[in-house]
Parts: C-alpha cells; structure tokens; sequence
C-alpha cells in the first residue's frame, strides 16, 4: 500500500494495570471505509482518541494523513475531523449558529463561513431547519449535523466513532449514504461500530480488535471465509421425500422432526447446481432450499466469543439476505 491515509505501528496504550491496546498495526487506504470492530471495553474509543491527538499513545509509529502524530499532533489536527459517539451540537442555538461557530473556530473569514455553512445544511438535507433550535432536531438530523460540523474545515480524514448508535433503521440508512458521499468524494473514513451489518454494507476493509489486539483483518468476504459452517438446508413436507433425499446425500444431516436435511458447503452456483442434479437424479423436490454463509455475526462470535446481533434486526440470517 502507497502511503496509506492513516499508518500505526504497534500502538500501546495502558491505563494503571489495564491494557487498552497491546501493540496494535493499523494500515488506511485514501479513498476508503476502514472499519475498526470489537466488544465493549475492546479499545475502539481509545484508538480513535490516539490517532485523533486527543490522547497520547504509551509506544507506537503513528502518521495520520502524512504527518507524524507524535512530532506534528498540529498538522495532523488540521487534517482530519472527529465524530464522537456523544454528540457536539449544542442544542441551545440553531443548525446555523452551530455551522457557523465551528467556521469561527476555524477561521473561515465571515463571507466563507456563510458559504461553507449553506452549502453543508444543503448537502444534508438541513435547510429549511437550519434556524431552528438543534434540540428540536431528531437524531438522525443532530447526527447529520454532527458531520456536517465536521466537515466545515474541509478534512480528509474522517474518524466516525460508533455514529448511528441509538438511530433508527431509517436514520441509519441515511447516515450510511452519507458515508458513501464522502468516500466518492476522496475522504477517508475510520469507523468503528458495534453494528456488524453496517461494516459489512461500508467498509472496505475491517479490523476486528479483541483484547487489545487485532483477531484479524481484511475485507468482509476475506474474514467470512476464516469461519467454517456454511450450508444448504432442505426441508420437506413428505416424510417419504424426506427420506429418499437422504438417501441420496449420504453427507447430509438429518433433522426428522423437521423433515430438514443440512448440506455443508459454500452455497456457490456450481455447488447448489450438483446438488440439484443429484437430487433430480432422484427423482426428489425440496419444499424449500435455503443457503446459509457465514456472516459478520459469526466472524465476530468465532475471533471474540461475543455475539453481536443488531437489536433493530431479529429476522434469521437467512431472511436478511
């Protein structure tokens, strides 16, 4: 990788006898969605705080959009804007007020202030509330101008920490077009999240951090591939269906009760197509084939023994594809 947006060479950080993060190797593409996942209490806040300047690392090579973090904090401050999980807008004055004070504090003269701020309340859909109070905001719009604040010093880099927790599935959806926006545009975004449906559908590539530690990284086809148990499941509703098909799939596992049978294998084309002739072979017709591959869900269960599942979303992992 050809200088990478953000760079950490076995970052440490320990707080007393805890230690938060235990020699840490982080590597960002520009252009990109760098997703950082793990528990509770895994350092994900703690990461975003060292690369943003806010706190200071105990040992590590840290460059953050070329500059060294630990030499030049300053001018890796000028380059990159911080999302937090708690919200920056200040709820007694309106959208507007709180655009323009972040143009004051960056010193934008007052005419590009202005500019800058419309420009942003438009791209975020915040106009016609923009002179509103921000405590009459829903979450979604305060999350919108979160970002929106953010972005008024024009960074390159982007660090979203966990920004759609407590949002609907609607405001999510919002905020992960949002994300896209800024990718196409050229900005970097580092996000952690403890939504494993949001890295999937964002991030180019993902960190699991468990322990202080990264598990694994890669893209999310890259880490689903780490975890076995992929399959095809048959049910029937003729019991002697059930069992010629069977008969027919000697590596199959059984359920009688549920007339269901369960194929390990990838769920690809080529598999379920041999699967099928052998059971036209048969002479058999499945009631229902369903394919299960593995998910984030299992990556994260099998590198972290915790199992996270967004509250919002209680269907089967099947239904969800």
């Amino acid at each position: 990788m050809t200088n990478p947006a953000i760079a950490a060479n076995g970052l440490r950080k320990s707080y007393g006898d805890k230690t938060v993060l235990d020699g840490v190797d982080l590597a960002v593409p520009e252009g990109s969605v760098f997703s950082l996942l793990g528990p509770n209490g895994a350092g994900k806040t703690t990461a975003v705080k060292i690369l943003s300047t806010l706190v200071t690392a105990d040992a590590g090579d840290i460059r953050v959009g070329g500059h060294d973090l630990a030499a030049d904090p300053q001018a890796v401050r000028a380059a990159i804007g911080v999302t937090g999980q708690f919200s920056a807008v200040d709820g007694l004055i309106t959208g507007e007020e709180n655009m323009l004070l972040m143009a004051d504090l960056h010193h934008l003269p007052r005419g590009e202030g202005r500019r800058v701020a419309a420009g942003l309340l438009e791209r975020f859909g915040l106009t016609e509330a923009a002179r509103k109070p921000a405590s009459t905001y829903s979450g979604g719009m305060k999350r919108r101008l979160d970002i929106a604040m953010t972005l008024v010093g024009g960074p390159r880099i982007i660090f979203l920490d966990e920004p759609t927790t407590g949002l609907d599935p609607r405001s999510r959806h919002t905020m992960w077009q949002v994300v896209r926006d800024l990718v196409s545009d050229g900005v970097t975004v580092f996000l952690t999240t403890q939504y494993l449906e949001e890295a999937d559908e964002l991030a180019d590539r993902i960190a699991v951090l468990d322990g202080g530690r990264i598990a694994a990284e890669g893209t999310a086809d890259e880490l689903k591939r780490l975890v076995p148990g992929g399959h095809v499941r048959l049910r029937f509703t003729d019991p002697a269906a059930y069992r010629s098909a069977a008969g027919a799939l000697r590596e199959a596992t059984g359920d009688d009760a549920a007339l269901a049978l369960q194929i390990p294998g990838d769920g690809g084309q080529r598999a379920l197509r041999s699967l099928l002739d052998r059971l036209d072979a048969a002479g058999v017709e499945a009631d229902e084939l369903t394919v299960h591959t593995p998910d984030l869900d299992d990556v994260f269960f099998a590198l972290t023994g915790t199992a996270t599942v967004p509250a919002q979303d209680n269907r089967p992992k099947e239904a969800r594809r």
